[in-house]
């Protein structure tokens, strides 16, 4: 893991003063409303609904347990109780006070943690596989290049008023579990016909208003020219993007309308200009990086243990939990833990203090210190030896984070919605809750099999319902909330967009209208066929058909 050096700590905390002065200024009438607002942008700080909102840094997810135990400490004293983990890996503070902020700003500085960056047209957080590192799939581990790219990101002095927001995923594997694909810039680490290990990078992604794969603009890149080619993205993005309107403002809309080969000429070009400068990565720069993310020193003897086997046969729930909520570890003994943040009847990627703290605990008992948060709103404890994968399970189930729903159809990715936010349209909580109420059936979730339901309040799209296998978007009509459904979406190395299934349907028949599309799923499928394959095979009509035959 990453640990600030004496430059890094002294910009957040430089930082921090800055913000207590401006926070000052404007509770005391010298800054204006428009005047504070760039400024507290830049701090991660959002007016929602009914409160403050503060959204704190979790660089490519990775995290300590000191820094959760800051987290549960910040949740208890400054807020309701409890945090909210999003799409970005990123959390959320929800009910902080103004004029405490710079307070949070400060602790968080005490445990190299800050909101730099979380907001406004800047790079933001570089999100990356939860399971870089230890997933026996892959290339290369992501996360040094995601620190080098959070380095040379940070208060860029060029990019930090874009036209709009920018996003970047690094990934490492041929599995895409970053959704690479709907980002700003996607980054795939992969291997030239020499052997050469380097980056494909894809350009142009992004979801909200106006959803959009991402277009290859280089299959090969070496690994020491990565800065100076995203720099010269960025830099024809942040001269050609448009500024007149926030809705075309995304670098997909200036890809699209250039064209991809047109808009590789233009990076081309000012890549040339810079690519021989001080932005050329050199191995001791990479190997300094990388110096951080060293494997752990892991225990020989945890290939032999065989008390996991002997637990697995006799506990029929932890047996489930395993199969369920574990991940194959590259060694041998060893697994990964998927901590779900979706039990059945409370906002998916909510996490109270006492439960920030638990994860803490075991992070430090049973998976060297560190645990991970996922663009799917869940958290991971990457290093868990066999042996240990009960005692974390008990843990777990005791205090709700245990259940045994990781990629099932309640395993949903879900924004605040209307109850929280100033932007949504609908509410969303309600709905969610209406449908873990309405699929309570473990067995008959395990038989749809892997199923991945995205759920947003606007379209904006904060909750990737376009890349869903099934999709729900809330809209508004007259005052009352109703819900634009689409199958199909993908967020992995297929991606794909979800195609609308037909006109939206009332609050109250959310849940009944998934009932209907996954018995029309059944009737449809063969043998081992996913809910994704299957609507890719038959296409939408018989779905709709089932959906909508009532009302002819």
């Amino acid at each position: 893991m990453y640990i600030y050096n004496e430059v890094d700590q002294k910009i957040v905390d430089e930082r921090v003063a800055q913000f207590r002065d401006q926070t000052r200024r404007f509770l005391a009438g010298e800054l204006s409303d428009d005047e504070f607002l760039a400024l507290r942008l830049m701090n991660g700080l959002y007016i929602q609904r009914h409160a403050p909102m503060l959204r704190v840094a979790i660089p490519y997810g990775l995290i300590s347990s000191v820094q959760l135990r800051k987290l549960a400490h910040i949740a208890r004293t400054y807020d309701k109780g409890y945090g909210h983990f999003t799409t970005r890996t990123n959390i959320q503070f929800n009910w902080p006070k103004l004029e405490q902020v710079p307070d949070i700003l400060a602790e968080l500085a005490q445990v190299q943690m800050h909101a730099i960056q979380t907001s406004g047209n800047c790079i933001r957080n570089t999100t990356t596989d939860p399971f870089a590192g230890v997933t026996p799939d892959e290339l290369e581990d992501p996360r040094p290049w995601c620190e080098i790219i959070r380095q040379w990101s940070t208060l860029h002095p060029e990019f930090a008023y874009l036209p709009r927001k920018f996003k970047i995923a690094v990934t490492g594997s041929p599995r895409d579990r970053a959704a690479s694909q709907v980002h700003d810039i996607g980054l795939h680490l992969v291997q030239n016909d020499a052997g050469e290990v380097g980056f494909e990078v894809l350009v142009g992604g992004g979801l909200g208003r106006t959803p959009v794969i991402g277009k290859q603009i280089r299959p090969f890149l070496a690994k020491q020219d990565l800065l100076s080619y995203l720099e010269a993205i960025l830099r024809v993005y942040n001269l050609k993007g448009r500024r007149d309107n926030k809705y075309k403002a995304r670098i997909k809309i200036l890809v699209e309308a250039m064209g991809i080969d047109a808009f590789r000429d233009e990076v081309d070009a000012e890549w040339e200009q810079i690519r021989s400068s001080e932005l050329t990565l050199t191995d001791a720069e990479i190997a300094r990086v990388k110096g951080f993310f060293q494997p752990f020193e892991y225990d020989a003897s945890a290939a032999a243990d065989t008390s996991l086997q002997q637990k697995l046969a006799n506990d029929e729930a932890f047996r489930v939990w395993y199969e369920r909520n574990t991940h194959e570890h590259k060694v041998v003994g060893y697994r990964s833990v998927v901590v779900s943040l979706k039990p059945q009847l409370e906002p998916a990627g909510d996490i109270t203090d006492l439960q920030l703290e638990v994860v803490a605990d075991l992070a430090e008992q049973y998976s060297f210190g560190e645990a991970r948060s996922t663009h799917e709103q869940n958290l991971v404890l990457a290093d868990v030896k066999n042996a240990d994968l009960y005692a974390v399970w008990q843990q777990l189930a005791e205090h709700n984070m245990a259940r045994p729903n990781i990629g099932t159809l309640t395993d949903m990715i879900v924004c605040p919605g209307f109850d929280f936010c100033a932007l949504a349209n609908a509410k969303t909580l309600n709905i969610a809750e209406q449908i873990n109420r309405t699929f309570d059936d473990l067995d008959y979730l395990y038989d749809l099999g892997e199923i991945r339901l995205n759920m947003s309040g606007c379209i904006n799209a904060c909750g990737h319902h376009h890349i869903g296998n099934i999709g729900i978007l809330g809209v508004d009509k007259k005052g009352e909330d109703w819900y634009q459904i689409t199958i199909g979406g993908s967020d992995r190395e297929d991606a794909s967009l979800g195609k609308v299934l037909g006109k939206s349907v009332a609050a109250d028949n959310v849940a009944d209208t998934l009932k209907k599309i996954l018995e029309t799923y059944v009737e449809q499928r063969t043998d081992e066929e996913s809910f994704l394959d299957c609507v890719r095979r038959v296409g939408v009509d018989p779905f709709k058909e089932k959906v909508y035959a009532a009302a002819h």
